[in-house]
């Protein structure tokens, strides 16, 4: 049983995830980019960026400000955003 509630709360914390990423997407592409969420474990959400987002010296201060703030903001139980 704890493992079927574990995969509830993965899950949820996964669409709360993807909806905040949905909400920012259309001011990454409007930039040439993309993002994707990669995985959740233990609070460490890995986030993957696309497109004109790669090899941007700014990408990293717009993740972390942007997506970062959002995700921290909504949901306090992530500890960790990192962006590969």
């Amino acid at each position: 049983m704890r493992s079927l509630s574990a995969f509830i709360a993965k899950n949820i914390l996964e669409n709360k995830i993807e909806k905040i990423i949905e909400e920012v997407r259309p001011y990454i592409q409007m930039h040439g980019g993309d993002v994707e969420l990669l995985d959740i474990a233990g609070g460490i959400v890995k986030l993957k960026v696309s497109g004109a987002c790669v090899g941007c010296a700014m990408s990293h201060v717009t993740f972390d400000q942007m997506i970062g703030g959002m995700i921290r903001e909504k949901i306090p139980e992530i500890k960790e955003i990192i962006i590969v």
